[in-house]
C-alpha cells in the first residue's frame, strides 16, 4: 500500500468515525456529561486525600510525570542554547544556585533540607538527573518553573541571560566534588570559617554584616569582583548609586532574578550599611591598554547616530551614576547589550532608564541591525573603560 492509499484510507476511517459519533451524539454527549458530573462529585466529596504525607496513587503520579516531561519537551522546541562552557557563566550560575536552588535540591556534598524532602512532589537531587534533560529543556524548567509544584518561574522573565548561567552550572553538577562546588559558589570565602575579623566587620557595619557576607561570595569583601568578569566590581562606587541600585533591584525596576531576591530581603538599614561599606573600598586598578575608538565614543559620543558621550554621566563626578573606570569589560559589554535589547529596564521605568534610552536609543530587542551601537563599538567602549582612570 502506497502513502496515497494509506492517507485515503485514514481519511475514510476518520469520516466514518465522525459519522458514527454524529449519529450517536445523544449517547456520546450523555457519556461525557456523566463523566464530568462524576468528576465534579468526586472533587466535591473531598474523598481524594491531598495530604503531602500520603503521596499520589501510582497511576496518577505516572501520568503527571509523563505529562510534565512531554510538556517540557514540546515547549522547549525552538529554543537555541548559547555556548555553555564559559567558566564565568558557570561561576555566575553557581553563585545563584547556592542561595536560590540548594535549599530544595541540595548541592555536591550537601543534601537537601529535610523540610523539602517532605514536599510532594519532592524536589529531586539533581546530580543523577541532569543528564536526563537537554540544555534547552533545562532552560525551559528554570525560566518558567512547573505548575503545582514548589518549582518557581524565574523572577525576571526579561533576563534569559541569567537563566542560561544557571543552566551552564547545572550541566557541571554530575560528578562534581564538594570542594569544586564551594570554590564556584563561595568564591574567596570557600575555605573560610568563622574568623575574628568577621565579628569586627559586623561591629563596623552594623546590620549590614550578614549582607556583606552574602555579597562577598560573588563580589568579594573588597568589592573587586572576579578576574574573569563573572561579577562586576562595585568597590569605590558612590553610596548614592549603590543604594539606588539595591532599591531598584528590590522593587523590580532593574530586572534581575539573581540580584532581585537578594536585594528584596534587605532592610533599609542593611542597604545603607552595604552601600557605605563598598563605597569606602579602594577603587579598582585600571586594566592595561585601551581602545581609541572606545575613548572617542566615551568622550564624544556618536553624533551621527545620536549616541551621547558616556563620560557625560559616568566620569565619576556625579554620585547618582556608576563610575565605569576600571570596571570589568565583560560586565560593561553585557550591560550595554541588555540596554540595547530592553532587558535592563523598561523605557521610563526609572530615571536611569530614561537617560540611557535617550543616550543610546530605545531598545531594539534582538535586531542588532537597528542598534545604535554595534558589537564592535560596545567592545571598544568596554575595553577603554577597563583601562581608564579618574
Amino acid at each position: 500500500m502506497g502513502i496515497k492509499d494509506a492517507l485515503a484510507r485514514l481519511r475514510s476511517e476518520a469520516r466514518d468515525l465522525g459519522s458514527h459519533i454524529w449519529l450517536n451524539r445523544p449517547l456520546v454527549l450523555g457519556t461525557v456529561a456523566a463523566g464530568l458530573l462524576g468528576a465534579g462529585l468526586f472533587a466535591w466529596s473531598g474523598a481524594y486525600d491531598i495530604a503531602a504525607s500520603k503521596g499520589h496513587w501510582a497511576i496518577f503520579e505516572h501520568g503527571l510525570r509523563y505529562g510534565m516531561r512531554q510538556s517540557v519537551a514540546t515547549h522547549s522546541m525552538g529554543i537555541v542554547a548559547p555556548p555553555l562552557d564559559d567558566e564565568a557563566l558557570v561561576r555566575r550560575g553557581a553563585g545563584h544556585y547556592q542561595g536560590g536552588c540548594a535549599p530544595c535540591h541540595g548541592a555536591p556534598g550537601r543534601p537537601p533540607n529535610p523540610i523539602t524532602r517532605a514536599m510532594l512532589p519532592e524536589p529531586p537531587e539533581l546530580g543523577p538527573r541532569i543528564a536526563e534533560w537537554r540544555p534547552e529543556e533545562l532552560f525551559r524548567l528554570v525560566m518558567h518553573g512547573i505548575k503545582y509544584t514548589g518549582m518557581p518561574a524565574w523572577p525576571a522573565q526579561q533576563r534569559p541571560d541569567e537563566v542560561w548561567s544557571v543552566v551552564a552550572f547545572l550541566r557541571r553538577i554530575p560528578g562534581m566534588e564538594e570542594t569544586t562546588y564551594r570554590r564556584l559558589a563561595f568564591g574567596e570565602l570557600a575555605d573560610e570559617r568563622e574568623r575574628p575579623e568577621d565579628a569586627e566587620l559586623t561591629l563596623r557595619t552594623g546590620p549590614a554584616g550578614e549582607g556583606i557576607a552574602a555579597c562577598a561570595r560573588c563580589h568579594g569583601q573588597d568589592g573587586q569582583g572576579t578576574q574573569d568578569g563573572a561579577f562586576p566590581r562595585i568597590s569605590g562606587q558612590s553610596e548614592t548609586y549603590l543604594r539606588q541600585a539595591l532599591h531598584d533591584y528590590a522593587s523590580g525596576a532593574r530586572p534581575s532574578g539573581i540580584m532581585g531576591p537578594i536585594a528584596a530581603g534587605l532592610t533599609r538599614a542593611e542597604i545603607e550599611g552595604l552601600a557605605r561599606h563598598y563605597a569606602h573600598q579602594p577603587r579598582p586598578p585600571a586594566a592595561p591598554g585601551s581602545v581609541e575608538r572606545g575613548r572617542l565614543i566615551a568622550e564624544q559620543g556618536l553624533p551621527d547616530r545620536r549616541v551621547a558621550a558616556c563620560q557625560g554621566c559616568h566620569d565619576g563626578r556625579n554620585p547618582a551614576y556608576p563610575n565605569l573606570a576600571g570596571q570589568h569589560p565583560r560586565f560593561i559589554e553585557e550591560q550595554l547589550v541588555l540596554w540595547m535589547q530592553g532587558g535592563r529596564s523598561a523605557p521610563g521605568s526609572t530615571e536611569a532608564a530614561r537617560i540611557m534610552f535617550q543616550a543610546v536609543g530605545a531598545p531594539r530587542a534582538g535586531d542588532e541591525h537597528l542598534w545604535t551601537l554595534t558589537r564592535g563599538d560596545i567592545r571598544a567602549v568596554a575595553a577603554w573603560y577597563a583601562g581608564a582612570t579618574n
